[in-house]
């Protein structure tokens, strides 16, 4: 059965989830996090990609970038990959896989999504109980994007930005949005698009996306959402 494509385009957002094989860790200490994240950064700058939120969970990743190129995304991950796994392999003695075959990704809607998905990355370990709140977590973007310390390679996006007229302004603004988690529609509907590759948005970006690619996009999963501990 042939893959299944993934669909970008310059300019749009794209939300990127990557899990461990099996869902085993892909994280094992503090140098681990410090080297995949130096690979982030060199890979943002390589392949023009504008990484505006991530979260490094023990067994899977989230990314919110924007690409220039469309094969950008594709680039980025696969240089990352290409240089953490072998990492892991040589420092703990193991071989074969590290990650649960591809990557997945889903198109990104700005207007009425994007925030949507920052926060849904950016929540990740409190939805998970490692922590009570997101400042509390040391590796994900969340310090940068709520003030507390700025990360060098991430970028503020345009919706981002048009939260204050200012830095604190911005940054008030934007922890106001995580006094409480996202409902449990937006949650199913962020879930069902980066697993299966669909669009993230209303009908009129849909179409839009389809206009430009020439061909459908993918599908959401129908019927009644699964349970789930956590992300």
């Amino acid at each position: 059965m042939p893959r299944k494509s993934r669909f970008y385009l310059p300019g749009v957002p794209v939300h990127i989830v990557q899990r461990g094989h099996c869902r085993e860790p892909v994280f094992f200490d503090r140098q681990d996090y410090v080297t995949y994240l130096h690979w982030v950064k060199v890979s943002a700058k390589k392949y023009e990609v504008s990484v505006h939120a991530f979260v490094l969970m023990t067994n899977h990743v989230h990314f919110l970038i924007t690409p220039s190129e469309v094969n950008n995304p594709s680039l980025f991950m696969q240089y990352i990959g290409r240089r953490y796994v072998p990492y892991i392999n040589h420092k703990y003695g193991r071989s074969g896989s590290l990650w649960e075959g591809r990557y997945k990704a889903s198109l990104v809607q700005e207007e009425g999504y994007f925030l949507k998905v920052m926060k849904y990355i950016e929540l990740n370990p409190v939805r998970a109980s490692m922590v009570d709140a997101p400042n509390l977590y040391r590796w994900s973007s969340f310090c940068h994007n709520g003030g507390a310390k700025a990360i060098e390679f991430l970028t503020c996006h345009d919706i981002y930005l048009s939260l204050g007229s200012s830095k604190s302004e911005r940054t008030d603004a934007y922890i106001e949005l995580f006094k409480y988690d996202l409902c449990a529609q937006d949650m199913r509907r962020i879930r069902d698009s980066w697993q299966t590759g669909t669009p993230l948005g209303n009908d009129y970006f849909l179409e839009q996306v389809e206009r430009q690619l020439v061909c459908k996009v993918g599908q959401a999963r129908r019927g009644r959402p699964r349970i789930r501990k956590s992300e």
